[in-house]
Parts: C-alpha cells; structure tokens; sequence
C-alpha cells in the first residue's frame, strides 16, 4: 500500500519508526570526528526527516493490519496512527514552507 513511497528519489529507508514524527531533525547535525565539526547538507536532512516519515507511515500500516488480524492492541493502533498522522502533517508544512521559498525567490528581479 505505503510501499511505493519509499522509491521516491533516493530516499533511502531508516530504522527508527514510531518516533519519527517528533525526532524527524534530531540528531542530524553531527559532527564526523573531532577534528570535523561540520553538519550535513539541508538536501541530506530533508531525505532522512523524509525517510523516517516514510518509515513512520509504514509502521502505522503494520500495526493497523496486525489488528486485523488480532495480534495487536487498539491503543498501539491509535499510537502508530497519531505518529503517522503527525509525521504527514510535519511532512506537508515542510513542504509549504518550501515552495514559499521557492516562489519568494522565483518573483526576485534580478
């Protein structure tokens, strides 16, 4: 179902699931090594707060066919949803802000 998802660009899938709603940024900016003290790009943290959503969605479907089939709990339902759908909310305000950027700058005269 969610599974196409994970093929768009070169997003490449996290571990973490549930909890990527909240920590979609945290933990991004790392330093390498101690000599090293630079961050990764802002195309390298929008792909990996993108993975984690993907993951997150994902998740909200496993758990939601495992009640199906009445190997989970309604309270893990309604968690993994409530993460999945803040994850899609974070996901598409991101997504605003972006094509405001972008459309900010396009109207820019040079």
């Amino acid at each position: 179902m969610i599974s196409g998802i994970g093929s768009i660009g070169a997003l490449k899938p996290a571990t973490e699931g549930a909890d990527a709603a909240t920590g979609a940024f945290q933990g991004i900016v790392a330093p390498t090594t101690a000599t090293e003290t630079f961050g990764t790009s802002f195309a390298e943290a929008l792909s990996q707060a993108a993975s984690k959503t993907v993951n997150t969605l994902q998740n909200a479907e496993q758990v939601s066919i495992q009640a199906l089939r009445g190997d989970a709990d309604t309270r893990q339902v309604v968690d993994a949803v409530m993460s999945a759908q803040q994850a899609l909310q974070t996901t598409i305000a991101i997504r605003d802000k972006v094509v405001s950027a972008f459309l900010e700058i396009s109207r820019m005269s040079i």
